[in-house]
């Protein structure tokens, strides 16, 4: 679910570049992961929610 999640924002945050002409940004697609985690486990995403220190996601 997280290799999908991070792919999906990814691909979305290079459209976002190619199409809407927003400038590349880590920082950006960084925090856009560690929202779209927190909500996925706010959801009750079963194998988020045991990525949420952070750390295992690469963000801490």
């Amino acid at each position: 679910m997280l290799v999908v999640m991070r792919a999906w924002l990814l691909w979305k945050h290079r459209n976002a570049c190619v199409f809407d002409g927003i400038s590349p940004s880590l920082e950006v697609l960084f925090h856009t992961f560690k929202d779209e985690h927190h909500l996925g486990c706010l959801a009750g995403a079963q194998s988020l929610s045991s990525l949420s220190s952070g750390h295992a996601v690469g963000l801490g």
